[in-house]
C-alpha cells in the first residue's frame, strides 16, 4: 500500500443500518442532527436578542418541512435525468431518504415557511433570519456528512494526502480502483463552520441587524459553494458549459452582496424591535396586572 493511500481519507463501509425491517440511513441522521444544532444555536441567539426561545420551535414547525420539500424540488428540477430521463423512475423523486436536497430550494422554501411562522408568532422575519443564519451554516456542515457516508458528490482525482477513497461500487466510470478524489464534503464542512464563526464574530463586532447577518451568510456560503462546485465531478445540468449550481452561486451571491450593502445604508445597527406590532402601554399594564394575580 502506498504512502498516499495510507494518508488518505477512507469512506464509511456503509451508509444504511437495519433495525429489523426499518432502514436507518446516515444521510437522514446527518440532516436531523443538523436541524437540532441549528435550533439550539438559534434559540440561544434569539434569546440574546430579547426574544422568547420557544418562539424558535414554533417557527421551525413551518420552516423545516417547507425547507425539506423545497430542497427536494430544487434537486429534482436541476437533476431530472435520474427521475424523468431514460431509465429513470419518477417515483424516486419522493425518496428523500436516499439523498438529494438542494440548498437553494431549501433556503427559499424554508424562508417562506419561516415567514408564515413569524407571522403567526407576531415577530419580524429579518431579526429572526439574523438569529438563524450561523445555525444554518452549522446545519449544512453536519448534513454534508451524509454525502460522505453515501460516497457521493466528491471532486476530481487528486494525489493530495487527504484524498478520499471510494469503493468500487461507487467509483465513477473511467477511474481505476484506488483512485483518490477531492473530499468536497470535507471542504464544505470546514468552509461552513468557518463561515458560521465569521457570522457570529461580525454580528457581535458590528451589531448587524435588519437581515444583514442573513445576507452575509448567503454571500459566504455562495462563495464557498462556487469553488467547491467547480471541483465536483458528479453529473449535473449545465448552462453555457457551467454547472447550474455555479450560475446559481454567482447570481444569488451577487444579489445577497447588494442586499447587504443597501440594507446597511438604509438601516444601520440592530433592529429596535423583534415584534411585528410593538406592545402598547395597555398591553404592558395588562401583563403586569396578570402577573400580580
Amino acid at each position: 500500500m502506498s504512502a498516499a493511500v495510507l494518508a488518505s481519507i477512507p469512506s464509511p463501509p456503509q451508509g444504511v443500518w437495519h433495525l429489523g425491517p426499518f432502514p436507518v440511513r446516515a444521510y437522514a441522521i446527518a440532516i436531523l442532527l443538523g436541524i437540532v444544532a441549528a435550533l439550539w444555536m438559534t434559540r440561544r441567539r434569539w434569546a440574546e436578542r430579547g426574544g422568547d426561545p420557544d418562539t424558535v420551535l414554533e417557527i421551525s414547525f413551518w420552516a423545516v418541512p417547507f425547507g425539506i420539500v423545497g430542497g427536494r424540488i430544487y434537486h429534482v428540477i436541476t437533476s431530472p435525468q435520474a427521475y424523468f430521463g431514460e431509465g429513470g423512475d419518477p417515483v424516486r423523486a419522493l425518496y428523500i431518504w436516499e439523498g438529494g436536497l438542494g440548498i437553494w430550494g431549501a433556503v427559499a422554501f424554508g424562508a417562506v415557511g419561516a415567514w408564515i411562522g413569524c407571522r403567526r408568532q407576531g415577530v419580524r422575519l429579518a431579526p429572526f433570519a439574523d438569529a438563524l443564519a450561523p445555525g444554518l451554516l452549522v446545519a449544512q456542515a453536519i448534513g454534508r456528512l451524509g454525502n460522505w457516508f453515501n460516497q457521493e458528490l466528491f471532486g476530481g482525482p487528486t494525489t493530495l494526502p487527504w484524498g478520499l477513497q471510494i469503493d468500487d461500487a461507487h467509483l465513477p466510470a473511467g477511474f481505476e480502483t484506488g483512485t483518490l478524489f477531492h473530499p468536497t464534503f470535507l471542504y464544505e464542512i470546514l468552509w461552513n463552520l468557518a463561515g458560521a464563526a465569521v457570522l457570529v464574530w461580525a454580528d457581535r463586532r458590528f451589531k448587524l441587524g435588519h437581515g444583514r447577518v442573513f445576507w452575509l451568510y448567503v454571500v459566504i456560503y455562495t462563495t464557498g459553494r462556487l469553488w467547491i462546485e467547480l471541483v465536483r465531478i458528479d453529473p449535473a445540468s449545465t448552462i453555457l458549459g457551467l454547472r447550474v449550481n455555479v450560475w446559481t452561486s454567482i447570481i444569488v451571491g451577487l444579489g445577497a452582496l447588494v442586499a447587504f450593502v443597501v440594507v446597511g445604508r438604509r438601516h444601520p445597527g440592530r433592529d429596535t424591535t423583534l415584534l411585528l406590532a410593538p406592545p402598547t402601554v395597555q398591553d404592558d399594564e395588562e401583563s403586569t396586572s396578570e402577573a400580580a394575580r
